[in-house]
């Protein structure tokens, strides 16, 4: 049996999975499944992705048996909410920088006693299935993960604080974003950019909670690991294609040369 996405969270094991921020098909769940991705992360930040195109997303990663974690473009507890509606397993939110921040989004994903999610049973969150309320809204509380993104200095600040938060699921580094809000763009080698990744590291370690983040090559991947992530989404979808077709363009030209 799979595992849930809040479990692959909360294991301490390693979850590869994908990034998605071009291609929604309908097989891209049999495709990230037959590549040996454990869950998907789904950009509507820097996508266009439309709720709607979400909404059919998941159920296209679904049919693969792809757990999916979707970033919304807001901290917004309607966009929260909708987008657990829709059947996200996971809600990640970008640029989380105080506790307040983070207290909202809990209260907008979890259902009472937990959170203030307005009530909507028998959709797509729950599979249209029916079951007592107050067992439905502890399945849907307890099934359904949220991610935070530290990725300005400001979250670095108050990693600790925020991972001590009950509900918060994992801490995922958004390492182009936090290089920007120290400075240093790009410069991921640069001792403020390892200083803050240790400082998130170590927050979600101290209190037991998930550390996520993406990267794009073996180099980074494995510094990735050394530092502990074990969620990792590799790549993304548009730049492995364009890789892929680059190399292999690239060979035939020089066949045709010789």
């Amino acid at each position: 049996m799979r595992k849930s996405l809040k479990q692959m969270l909360g294991s301490g094991d390693l979850a590869a999975g994908a990034f998605l921020v071009e291609f929604v098909t309908p097989g891209i769940g049999h495709i990230l499944a037959g590549a040996g991705c454990d869950f998907a992360f789904l950009d509507m930040e820097h996508s266009g992705f439309s709720e709607e195109t979400v909404k059919a997303g998941l159920r296209f990663l679904e049919a693969g048996g792809i757990p999916t974690l979707v970033r919304i473009p807001s901290r917004e507890a309607h966009d929260i909410a909708r987008i657990a509606d829709v059947g996200a397993e996971g809600v990640m939110l970008p640029l989380v920088g105080s506790v307040e921040v983070a207290r909202a989004a809990i209260a907008a994903l979890k259902y009472p006693p937990m959170g203030r999610r307005g009530v909507a049973l028998r959709i797509a969150h729950d599979n249209y299935r029916a079951a007592p309320p107050a067992e439905a809204l502890a399945a849907a509380n307890d099934r359904t993960a949220l991610v935070l993104m530290i990725e300005t200095a400001e979250g670095v600040e108050n990693a600790e604080a925020i991972a001590a938060l009950d509900g918060v699921d994992a801490l995922w580094l958004g390492h182009f974003d936090l290089s920007a809000s120290l400075g240093i763009p790009g410069q991921f080698d640069h001792p403020a950019f390892r200083d803050a990744t240790r400082r998130i590291c170590e927050a979600a370690r101290r209190h037991g909670k998930g550390l996520g983040r993406l990267v794009t090559g073996e180099a980074e991947a494995r510094r990735a690991l050394a530092d502990g992530f074990r969620v990792i989404a590799w790549g993304g979808d548009a730049w492995l294609l364009q890789q892929a077709l680059a190399e292999g363009v690239a060979g035939l030209r020089r066949m045709g040369v010789g």
